[in-house]
């Protein structure tokens, strides 16, 4: 299968070679969790969004669903868990449960740490904020003027960074200008993570909308299959507000790894050939990007061979 041509070969073996590639010739190094990684640094992967296609992978189940439970969150501008875990969505709960043990010493499981977020308004509002992460710098990234004095004071509303482009896509389609950017350097300190995927950038070309997604680190066993979900429903929930036809998402990585613990996922997954044509249907066209509902959104021909799992690196 690696010597077809490009055109023959199934979008999905562009991840699998990357996963290859970083576990055979991946350079080994300790990392902030202290797991330890095999990585490269630049990497790039190209998918067609032309009918409907996504680059959803079918070597392994991804829950789909939960991803975009995910990024429709990022467009409310939360930065709360409460409502992640009110959906059963625990992409989050990791981060916020790891301060919650090391600060109280109490040893609540997963389950218990998210039903009480949802349960306990107290609770979640302590526990249960993550910083100014993803959504926040997304739809209100802080401006500051001058207040006298030497000092400035942040304006009451920030920049909607997304709505921003949205305009700006409509009226003037040729802009290099269509980005947004969550590394806010000022604030990186008060977030549970620092953004990963990091800057989005699209590109009308015809009546073609492309998008650019560039991660600063990307774990690609488990992150980068939400990475890229996320990136190519970015482009296709634009196209449909800008009237625009879905083109290509470029992705780009540049700390791009493995975890040493996630062997036995890597070699399964790698053992699997990638099959079948999974398409997205969008059902209905709210009247903003940010008015967009879990059940707007369809997937067909997604038959995805077994779940495979791995632990995450807090």
């Amino acid at each position: 299968m690696s010597s077809a041509t490009d055109s023959a070969r199934h979008y999905e073996w562009q991840y699998l070679d990357l996963m290859r590639r970083i576990w055979e010739q991946g350079d080994e190094r300790i990392d902030r969790t202290g797991v330890g990684t095999r990585s490269i640094f630049g990497a790039q992967l190209r998918f067609d969004l032309s009918g409907g296609r996504m680059p959803l992978l079918t070597t392994k189940r991804v829950f789909w669903k939960t991803a975009t439970r995910e990024f429709l969150w990022f467009l409310t501008g939360d930065t709360n868990i409460r409502d992640l875990c009110a959906q059963g969505v625990q992409i989050w709960t990791d981060w916020p449960l790891d301060k919650y043990r090391k600060a109280s010493g109490d040893a609540i499981t997963r389950e218990a740490f998210s039903a009480r977020i949802v349960a306990d308004d107290a609770f979640a509002r302590e526990w249960g904020d993550l910083g100014p992460v993803y959504g926040k710098q997304w739809t209100d990234w802080p401006v500051y003027e001058p207040a006298g004095g030497g000092l400035f004071r942040q304006r009451p509303a920030g920049v909607n960074q997304v709505a921003e482009v949205v305009e700006s896509l409509r009226v003037n389609p040729g802009s290099r200008r269509h980005i947004v950017e969550g590394w806010n350097v000022a604030e990186i300190g008060q977030m549970a993570l620092p953004p990963c995927h990091k800057t989005y950038q699209f590109h009308v070309s015809g009546n073609r909308l492309n998008g650019l997604l560039y991660q600063r680190s990307c774990d690609v066993a488990l992150g980068l299959p939400f990475n890229l979900w996320g990136g190519a429903l970015f482009l296709r929930l634009l196209a449909q507000q800008c009237d625009l036809e879905p083109g290509e998402l470029v992705w780009m990585g540049g700390d791009t790894h493995l975890y040493l613990n996630h062997a036995e996922l890597v070699e399964a997954q790698l053992a699997r050939e990638p099959e079948g044509d999974p398409r997205l249907a969008i059902l209905r066209r709210p009247d903003s990007i940010f008015g967009y509902r879990i059940e707007d959104f369809e997937v067909t021909g997604y038959a995805p061979q077994g779940h495979l799992s791995a632990p995450v690196a807090v």
